[in-house]
């Protein structure tokens, strides 16, 4: 059998593949990252930063807790005070999405029941998030974005 001799155009083969596979992946992900980035989340970041102690000081003193729970076809946000006890907000905004892309997004309904917040959402297995805006009687916005784990 006869053996080949490894020249510097093999080498120089193999060196230029292998740039271009790190090129090629590099440009996917780039592509990727780029298709799935939901977008601004403050119109002027500068202003934003300015007011950013004044609305957390503000929402400290409401002294409220969020947790979220998902379970059969329905979604369950609760919001408390600081003994523990429900809090019927006067207004609630929110936002239910996967954690990595803006694609599954959807605004559910909320109902206060007396205990928490509930709205019909039949959710896939994984990682969500609840980005959520309540305001309170006293006008105060409460900011939060809530992690929700789903096992199926």
């Amino acid at each position: 059998m006869m053996q080949r001799e490894f020249t510097g155009r093999h080498a120089a083969l193999i060196f230029v593949g292998a740039f271009a596979v790190i090129i090629g992946v590099n440009l996917v992900l780039a592509v990727q990252a780029v298709k799935t980035f939901p977008g601004l989340e403050v119109r002027n970041s500068y202003v934003a930063s300015q007011e950013f102690d004044v609305r957390r000081s503000a929402q400290m003193l409401l002294g409220w807790s969020v947790r979220a729970d998902a379970r059969d076809g329905q979604v369950f946000l609760s919001i408390t005070d600081k003994d523990g006890t429900p809090i019927e907000v006067a207004q609630l905004d929110a936002t239910l999405g996967r954690a990595t892309h803006v694609r599954d997004d959807i605004r559910p309904e909320f109902v206060f029941d007396g205990t928490a917040y509930v709205a019909p959402v039949n959710l896939g297995k994984g990682n969500w998030n609840i980005r959520m805006v309540a305001r309170a009687e006293n006008g105060v916005e409460f900011t939060q974005r809530v992690i929700l784990h789903v096992r199926k």
